[in-house]
Parts: C-alpha cells; sequence; structure tokens
C-alpha cells in the first residue's frame, strides 16, 4: 500500500522517522505523467534500498517563459497507481506553494553549466532543477537517489551538486528506456501528432550513424554533426535545436572524437510544440 504525502513537513517528519529506524530510503524524483523508464527507476531504487519515496511535482522554476509548463501532463491517481506496482513505498506529491512559498528567494546554481546544451538553449532551467532537487533531497532525506540516463546533463549538474554541496547522497543512474522502434520515452511524447511520432524515431537513427562512424575511426565531430543533421532534416520535419559531441563527464564539446572516453552525443528536436531529447553514450 503506497502512502502519498503532499505536505513537507510531513514528509520530513516521515523521513527522519524512517531513517531512525535504520531503513535505507531512495528517492526517485519525476514530474510525473509515469512511463516505464520512470517505472524502471524505481525498479532500480529498489534494488538499492529497503524503501522507495518517488517525488511527483511539476517544477515551476526549471520552465521559462513560453515553456510547456501549464500544458506538462498530470495525472496524480494514474501514477500513484504505476508507482506502488512498480514498488514504490511513498509518493510526494506537494503543491507549488508549498515548495516555494510566498516570499521565496533562495536557489542553487550549478555554474557552467547553464552555458551549454540544455543550459544554453533554456536558460535558467538548471537553476531550477538544481534548487528542486535540492529541496526534494532535504525533504525526503534520502540515501540514494536515481536519475535517467535520457536527461545525462541533468546527472551531471546533480553529481556536481552533490560533490560541491556534501551531499550525503549516493546517486545511481539508470539506462535509457526506449520504444521498441528507438524513441526514447518522455512524457513529452504525448504531445506528438501520429505523423510526427513516426518522424522521430530519426533521433535515435541519428545517434546510431555517430557512433557507428565513431567507432569506426571517424574523428571529425563537425563531419559526423553535420551527417546526423542532414538525416534528420531529409527524414522528418524536426527543428534541430542542437546536436553536441562531448566529454561525457564535463560536457565539454570537443573537435576531434579522439581516444577520450566515454564521448556523450546529445541532442534536441522540435517536432512542431514539441522539443525531445535524447543521447548515447561511446565508452569504447
Amino acid at each position: 500500500m503506497v502512502t502519498v504525502i503532499q505536505d513537507v513537513r510531513e514528509m520530513q517528519r516521515a523521513s527522519g522517522q524512517l531513517r531512525m529506524t535504520g531503513k535505507r530510503l531512495a528517492v526517485v524524483p519525476t514530474m510525473g505523467y509515469l512511463h516505464e523508464g520512470h517505472l524502471s527507476l524505481i525498479r532500480l531504487a529498489k534494488q538499492h534500498a529497503d524503501l522507495v519515496i518517488t517525488t511527483i511535482f511539476v517544477n515551476p522554476t526549471q520552465f521559462g517563459p513560453g515553456e510547456d509548463f501549464e500544458r506538462y501532463p498530470r495525472n496524480l491517481p494514474q501514477d500513484t497507481r504505476l508507482a506502488a506496482e512498480a514498488g514504490t513505498d511513498y509518493i510526494f506529491a506537494p503543491e507549488a506553494t508549498s515548495m516555494y512559498p510566498e516570499g521565496y528567494r533562495t536557489y542553487v546554481n550549478v555554474e557552467q553549466f547553464d552555458r551549454m546544451l540544455e543550459g544554453k538553449s533554456r536558460p535558467g532551467h538548471f537553476r531550477g532543477v538544481a534548487t528542486v532537487v535540492a529541496k526534494l533531497f532535504a525533504t525526503t532525506k534520502p540515501h540514494v537517489a536515481v536519475f535517467g540516463q535520457k536527461d545525462a546533463q541533468q546527472v551531471v549538474v546533480i553529481q556536481q551538486m552533490v560533490r560541491d554541496l556534501n551531499f550525503d547522497i549516493e546517486i545511481v543512474v539508470g539506462p535509457i528506456i526506449r520504444e521498441a522502434d528507438g524513441l526514447a520515452m518522455s512524457s513529452r511524447n504525448a504531445y506528438l501528432e501520429p505523423d510526427q511520432r513516426k518522424e522521430a524515431v530519426v533521433l535515435y537513427k541519428a545517434l546510431q550513424l555517430a557512433q557507428e562512424r565513431i567507432q569506426v575511426g571517424q574523428k571529425d565531430a563537425a563531419r559526423i554533426i553535420r551527417d546526423m543533421n542532414d538525416l534528420i532534416t531529409s527524414r522528418s520535419s524536426g527543428k534541430v535545436d542542437y546536436i553536441s559531441i562531448a566529454n561525457g563527464r564535463t560536457l565539454e564539446e570537443l573537435a576531434t572524437c579522439d581516444k577520450q572516453r566515454p564521448l556523450q552525443v546529445s541532442l534536441a528536436v522540435r517536432f512542431g510544440t514539441s522539443r525531445l531529447i535524447d543521447n548515447i553514450f561511446i565508452t569504447d
């Protein structure tokens, strides 16, 4: 039986009491509208802890002007059922006014990452991400936190924040879960029109193209990116926001795909009003 908590203080009390009994706690932060990608993270968290807390909160501070905060899909009853079936013990689903009460002024900014990739495309996004995750850590008091590789830059930002602020929390990263045709699972896939959904498989094909080129020894990152862009634009109506080949640990973009490993190849592409991201890691 899953317990749903909406009040910050109540969640803090519950987490503190559970820790005092010796329970190992894991948190899985989400914005809800759960799919198999989220559920895989809950199951992974269950392997690392006695009890799992899934947070469901559409965080307003990580959305910029004109982004999809208002229309972001929400379905708490469905999320509660799915999370419980996957092994969640507690759901923390606060209201925005509880997380950011009147007069709120404190934010966490992990420098540098707001000037690259998602940070460059979405100014202020990672300030909002780091802030809400820090608040969720303070509220749920976990020993371990589980994030998905699909949001690769977010993972790097959180890892940096945990190191810099001395959070005593283990970060576990779960693999990207894909549809049968390769499209990375995402709540935003619900926005896609049928034709756009068919076209969106080109994102994974472009990432696979890059992986193949790099593994056979092609070194010119600009050439690989150009070929990925051509593949996407020739096979879909998608508008490329960015394509990046970067150091997988620092996200520093590379001109040469030499022997630096791991590499992260990532992209963001718009299909109409929908913006999808995906990435692939290359370790050899």
